[in-house]
């Protein structure tokens, strides 16, 4: 049986159609085309993307987190690994102050890095870290100063290069009657502050970087701490300085509210903790200020509320200070003794710029009040030039100060305020 014939002819069934054509090689001819094969069907769209969710911090317990550190100082670990690190930074205070050290250890491997952008590297992490939530350990206002300033000074010695730590520095300080001087470098204000700021350490129950039997009088700790090292201080003793002034201020911010009023003795007086690490804000800002003079590196004093509270303390010791020359005979005799507690003659410290206010020294006994209504003298400085008085950069003599009232109260405050300062 055959079946119908194809367009030439020949028999389009199975062995003769274009099936059988194609089979004997025959090339296909295309019939007419139809209006059905004219129609393309509608491009298929791409499905939505799902929507990226943010990573989820892995709950590890704290010893795997800290065996990451590393990993995540280096930018190794996974997105997921990266949250539950920087999650717990925010809550583990130890964790956090190892991973700034570890991501300055990485910082310190890239030598083409511009090191202008390093000093940021500490703010920013904290910043990161206390943007998310407060800190379960925060570090006590008191302590403000001492962390800011002895962070600061870390970033300009993180700064300048080897030979730098050998550039001379002159320490000067008021010894009474006159200006003294002490030739060093750079490494050796770095031992200086380390062997004064070990007298807080060791209030503390740390280890003191000073050996064997230590004195207690700061000048004395220097000259002991330069007079043992077997060579000039280099650069190394960066290392032992900062670790030392991290460690204090993990102390106090762990040993609760009690521990401020700790008592710090420098030999012939002593301070509250409080105070203690104040002063030691004044005394490395003024040393920073030393170095970046030495090396022309550009430095900004400390900010207000801080600068604020170093003239609020050198204002609070001017009276004993005072009654000290007084006893030794380099001031004026009292004039009006009063009970302990009541108003007494006054000097009105005014000090102007940021970090300013006004303060009323009691002139015949640290144990009178200072009361504008018993005023007899008035002194108006800037803020850093009192500190720079105070720190005995400046000749009582020579501060550019506004006078007005008793010469003599005037001049006894102003020698009294050089007389705080010391090496």
């Amino acid at each position: 049986m055959t079946g119908p014939l194809d367009g030439n002819g020949r028999d389009g069934g199975r062995d003769g159609g274009r099936d059988g054509d194609e089979a004997r090689g025959v090339p296909r001819i295309p019939g007419p085309r139809r209006a059905a094969d004219d129609y393309d069907p509608p491009p298929q769209l791409p499905a939505a993307p799902e929507p990226e969710l943010p990573p989820v911090p892995l709950s590890l317990p704290h010893s795997v987190l800290k065996s990451l550190l590393g990993a995540w100082a280096l930018a190794a670990c996974s997105t997921e690994e990266t949250a539950a690190v920087e999650d717990h930074l925010t809550e583990c205070a130890p964790c956090a102050e190892e991973a700034l050290r570890l991501r300055d250890a990485v910082g310190l491997l890239h030598h083409e890095r511009d090191l202008d952008l390093d000093p940021l590297l500490r703010s920013r992490v904290l910043e990161n870290c206390l943007s998310r939530r407060p800190a379960r350990v925060p570090v006590p206002d008191w302590a403000g100063p001492y962390d800011a300033e002895t962070a600061r000074l870390d970033a300009l010695l993180r700064d300048i290069g080897a030979a730098e730590w050998h550039a001379p520095v002159r320490l000067k300080w008021f010894d009474g009657e006159r200006p003294a001087t002490r030739r060093t470098t750079v490494a050796g204000v770095i031992g200086h502050l380390l062997a004064v700021d070990g007298l807080v350490a060791s209030s503390l129950g740390l280890d003191d970087p000073v050996g064997g039997p230590a004195p207690v009088a700061p000048a004395d700790r220097t000259e002991a701490y330069w007079r043992e090292a077997h060579h000039p201080p280099t650069r190394t003793v960066r290392g032992p300085w900062r670790d030392q002034s991290h460690t204090l201020i993990r102390t106090v911010s762990f040993a609760g509210r009690g521990v401020a009023e700790l008592s710090v003795s420098y030999g012939d007086f002593a301070l509250p903790l409080r105070d203690s690490l104040l002063e030691r804000a004044f005394e490395c800002w003024v040393h920073a200020d030393d170095i970046a003079n030495a090396v022309a590196y550009p430095y900004e004093p400390p900010s207000g509320a801080h600068l604020h509270g170093m003239v609020d303390l050198a204002a609070r010791l001017l009276p004993a200070a005072l009654a000290q020359r007084r006893r030794a005979g380099l001031a004026g005799p009292a004039r009006h003794l009063v009970t302990a507690g009541s108003p007494g003659r006054s000097l009105h410290l005014e000090v102007e710029g940021s970090g300013g206010g006004d303060w009323y020294i009691p002139l015949d006994s640290p144990a009178a009040l200072g009361s504008p209504d018993r005023k007899v003298a008035q002194v108006a400085m800037d803020g850093v030039e009192f500190c720079q008085l105070v720190a005995g950069h400046i000749a009582p003599e020579e501060a550019a100060a506004g006078q007005d009232g008793d010469r003599e109260a005037i001049k006894d405050v102003l020698f009294a305020a050089a007389s705080l300062s010391r090496l």
